[in-house]
């Protein structure tokens, strides 16, 4: 039991001591240069399966600019976690809440360095809502559990790429993560901290959720502007009044007693990542670093609160869309 309620109120650190397969978890580092000309993913984890053959640990790494991904896969035995704070290695790479390093050098990709972050903007963690989940963290059956690391933070350092030097100093980042068994069937995600002012952050999804023999649309999103975090999610009470997903663009509209939020998000291409289902990790998620989010949060009584285009934005739009399609 100690071990599950420290687990549950730090919810970035590794949560796989004693977990049976199959299990999951992985990090997600967003990180765009000061000229937004360099966009990468950087995405560590684990994968446990009831074959054991298929056990390994792995790094993704997603160029966003230019939608190539590359999945570099290691023993998991490489894997090496904290049990109390979010430190993780895999291999000669390291990651942890306030700086990540990098050492990669195979066929796929040579990459190396070490981008320190700055000025983070935690997820606040506390007893009735021990993370982005709400309550639903305590929960200890559920299919997948996600998680906010950082809204927002400035990065300080640089990575050489295939012999190429970047510097991601004065650029932005953001970190997530989740963990569990599966990913759900079908959900849609988006992410993005780059508004005409530092100091806004989105990060917005709605999936399937099965939970007690039923499957019903859960969303979760958080926005954070101006020091100030604003919760909208099917556990505070919110609704979707309106999601309308096309080829070209996702249209998702949600209020709550105080709040309405409107997001316009435009779809473009992307890098095919792998993501896991039950016997394996498979290359299945499409996802792109090149959206917009348009976004407008007002008030109910019509207060606009803040209204603006983020830019390099994370979209993802996956599986099974029909239980999600609403208005």
């Amino acid at each position: 039991m100690r071990r599950y309620l420290y687990e549950t109120f730090h919810p970035d650190i590794y949560h796989g001591f004693g977990k049976k397969p199959p299990f999951f978890e992985g990090w997600y580092f967003k990180l765009v240069d000061a000229t937004e000309q360099h966009r990468y993913a950087i995405i560590p984890g684990i994968f446990l399966a009831e074959d054991a053959t298929q056990n390994h640990c792995f790094v993704q790494v997603l160029n966003g600019t230019t939608g190539e991904a590359t999945y570099h896969a290691f023993p998991a035995e490489a894997f090496q976690a904290h049990p109390e704070q979010f430190d993780v290695r895999l291999a000669q790479n390291r990651f942890q809440g306030d700086q990540l390093t990098l050492n990669i050098q195979d066929e796929l990709l040579n990459i190396a360095g070490t981008i320190h972050f700055e000025n983070r903007a935690p997820f606040p963690v506390t007893l009735a809502a021990p993370g982005i989940m709400g309550w639903y963290g305590y929960i200890p059956f559920m299919e997948c559990y996600h998680g906010v690391v950082s809204l927002d933070h400035t990065l300080n350092g640089s990575l050489t790429i295939n012999g190429q030097s970047v510097d991601f100093t004065h650029g932005r980042g953001y970190i997530e993560k989740d963990w569990g068994q599966n990913f759900p069937s079908g959900y849609v995600w988006q992410q993005t901290n780059h508004f005409h002012s530092p100091g806004t952050s989105l990060t917005a999804s709605i999936a399937m959720i099965p939970f007690l023999n039923r499957t019903f649309p859960g969303f979760i999103i958080a926005f954070w502007h101006q020091g100030l975090l604003y919760r909208l999610a099917t556990y505070t009470g919110a609704v979707t009044e309106k999601l309308q997903i096309d080829d070209d663009c996702v249209y998702w509209v949600v209020k709550d007693r105080n709040y309405r939020l409107e997001m316009t998000s435009q779809r473009t291409a992307g890098g095919l990542l792998h993501a896991p289902i039950r016997t394996e990790m498979h290359k299945r998620v499409d996802e792109t670093m090149r959206s917009t989010v348009g976004v407008r949060f007002t008030s109910l009584d019509g207060h606009v609160i803040f209204e603006g285009e983020g830019r390099n934005a994370g979209l993802e739009v996956h599986g099974d869309l029909a239980g999600l399609i609403t208005g």
